[in-house]
């Protein structure tokens, strides 16, 4: 158990992860989200500029009612530097939808998604009986589809990929045709 994991088992939401000790130069804080990330977490995901943006409304309600199936990277000065949000399916209680991945362009190439990822699937998993996960990824989405390839490997879990949403569905912008939407399914997944 790393000590990511072993902090996330104890009673704080909160809890220093690697690479680095506390302080350090690239070390970060893993936590829950609150509400006044609602605005960093929507800068993140505007930045990235792969992402499906959202209203920064959302990020905000994102931030208050899916918490519990979301987590941030905080830097030393305790701001967001990269985020993962999710909720649980409906139809589907025990299994979580990682809706959106990002970490801010100069975070990015340490790890940082995937150490998210790995500490909110233990959380979930652990608290919500969480038993797998689905996601989508378009087909020219490389960097996502290498994260969720690497994720499942190190979980020991199957991934199963179809299209989910035909990019016919999504209405004309005017600028291009939205791509696919793969979804990927993966599981069964258990504590890290």
């Amino acid at each position: 158990m790393t000590a990511a994991q072993a902090d996330l088992a104890g009673a704080s939401s909160e809890f220093t992860s690697a690479p680095g000790s506390p302080g350090s130069p690239g070390a970060f804080v893993i936590d829950t989200p609150r509400v006044e990330d609602g605005a960093a977490i929507w800068r993140i995901a505007r930045d990235s500029e792969v992402l499906d943006l959202n209203s920064s409304y959302s990020y905000l309600l994102w931030c208050r009612d899916f918490a519990d199936t979301s987590v941030v990277a905080r830097d030393a000065a305790g701001e967001p530097m990269g985020f993962v949000t999710g909720y649980v399916r409906p139809q589907r209680p025990e299994i979580l939808v990682v809706w959106q991945v990002a970490v801010d362009g100069a975070h990015r190439g340490k790890g940082i998604a995937g150490t998210l990822l790995d500490a909110l699937t233990d959380r979930v998993v652990r608290d919500l009986g969480i038993t797998g996960i689905e996601t989508t990824v378009t087909p020219d989405n490389v960097p996502s589809d290498r994260m969720f390839t690497a994720y499942a490997a190190r979980r020991g879990a199957a991934l199963d990929r179809e299209v989910l949403f035909d990019g016919g569905l999504f209405p004309e912008d005017g600028s291009s045709a939205h791509a696919p939407e793969v979804l990927y399914r993966i599981g069964p997944l258990t504590s890290g």
